[in-house]
């Protein structure tokens, strides 16, 4: 039996991940802080280990003992990573590389970082994005993840640590934060759920490759232990919307319009993403994945059913 650690297991995609893994015969060590006192995924028999990603001697403790590693911790949004990017730096960047090196040392047979699919492309005019195609991401939170992949080459060429990134296109789905201001469907649902307008950044118009994210989990199940042998993989549906249609399917969903704040877009946003997934789906087959509308009405029954603050 495989034993994976999951380093940012309570958060959004990292608890769904845990799920998975056991899911799928996994021995599985969740990582995080645990900070708000509850625990989001729901499998059992997972280890759970407290720890602070900031902390080289954790980070050695989280590490130890496992087969598969799986970084899908930030310490950054692209948000914040704006507003401070140093920040982004001194911890995501910093740390990342103590992970791997962590994992290096420790003989781990294949690391798995949770890069981004979004911003790492850059503002350019391309129907679909391949993972040769070049990188010319503006933001800062997009930087430090493509900077987090060249560490990967280093530490493979170094210390024969075998590694994968992922390039993630824009998940969604239950058990996301919108407190952390992160996804447009979550964020807009909520504020639905609070009687409160919808920001809109833009004319609607900007579009993004959405994919829901049990879905996404259960690609990167499929891969472990396959051979990998490229370095960088898509993970997203393949297929783009709009924020307009986002917002349409949204109003099908919740049975009612809302308000819409319309605000401009930020400087840093790319007007078009969608990824091209034929890498992922020529080595590890075909996704059965869920339509837009089922995975809106999942995630909105779930906020739905929480108490609305």
């Amino acid at each position: 039996m495989a034993k994976s650690v999951v380093i940012g297991a309570n958060g959004f995609i990292g608890s769904h991940l845990v799920d998975a893994l056991v899911g799928a015969g996994h021995q599985v060590r969740a990582f995080d802080r645990f900070s708000n006192g509850t625990v989001n995924y729901q499998a059992g028999g997972v280890e759970q280990l407290v720890g602070d990603f900031l902390s080289r001697a954790d980070l050695e403790a989280a590490v130890a003992g496992c087969d598969y590693v799986f970084h899908f911790l930030s310490t950054t949004t692209p948000a914040t990573a704006e507003a401070d990017p140093t920040l982004d730096l001194r911890t995501n960047l910093i740390q990342s590389v103590e992970l791997l090196d962590a994992a290096a040392h420790a003989g781990i047979r294949h690391l798995y970082l949770a890069s981004t699919g979004g911003a790492i492309y850059g503002q350019q005019s391309k129907d679909a994005f391949a993972e040769d195609d070049v990188t010319e991401p503006v933001s800062p939170y997009a930087i430090g993840k493509l900077a987090i992949e060249n560490y990967l080459r280093y530490y493979d060429a170094k210390h024969g640590l075998k590694s994968t990134a992922l390039r993630i296109s824009n998940p969604y789905g239950t058990r996301q934060h919108p407190n952390k201001k992160q996804g447009l469907i979550p964020i807009a649902l909520r504020q639905i759920a609070l009687g409160q307008p919808v920001v809109q950044f833009g004319d609607g118009s900007m579009v993004r490759d959405y994919i829901y994210v049990e879905d996404l989990v259960q690609m990167i199940v499929r891969m472990i232990g396959k051979g990998e042998e490229h370095l960088v993989y898509n993970l997203g549906r393949g297929i783009g919307h709009s924020v307009a249609e986002i917002l349409a399917v949204i109003r099908e969903v919740v049975g009612r319009d809302f308000e819409i704040d319309r605000r401009p877009s930020p400087p840093t946003f790319v007007d078009r993403v969608v990824l091209d997934i034929n890498r992922y789906t020529s080595t590890f087959g075909d996704v059965d994945f869920t339509s837009l509308a089922d995975g809106v009405t999942r995630t909105y029954r779930e906020i739905e059913s929480e108490n609305v603050n």
